[in-house]
């Protein structure tokens, strides 16, 4: 496979994309900090929620409504489950 072949068959990163992607890693950083609930994790959901937040405002004149539309309801659910959590006392 040339270099080529590999450059065009990535996905393309469109605002839709890039919000899910997004989305994606907000969800993870949440469920890390459900199972490690530190300040510290907890903050850096929080930091990915955020960026996500911002990537589906960005995402959110695409023609591609229910895309976005279901990001946005993943995102939701994540931030509930998230100011849901409080830090662990640390040893």
């Amino acid at each position: 496979m040339t270099r080529y072949e590999y450059d065009t068959s990535l996905q393309s990163q469109n605002p839709v994309s890039q919000a899910q992607n997004s989305v994606e890693k907000a969800h993870n950083a949440v469920t890390q900090a459900q199972s490690h609930p530190t300040a510290q994790m907890i903050e850096q959901a929080e930091t990915a929620v955020e960026k996500a937040e911002r990537s589906i405002a960005q995402a959110g004149h695409d023609e591609n409504k229910p895309a976005v539309e279901q990001a946005d309801a993943q995102l939701a659910e994540d931030q509930s489950a998230l100011q849901s959590l409080q830090p662990m006392e640390e040893e």
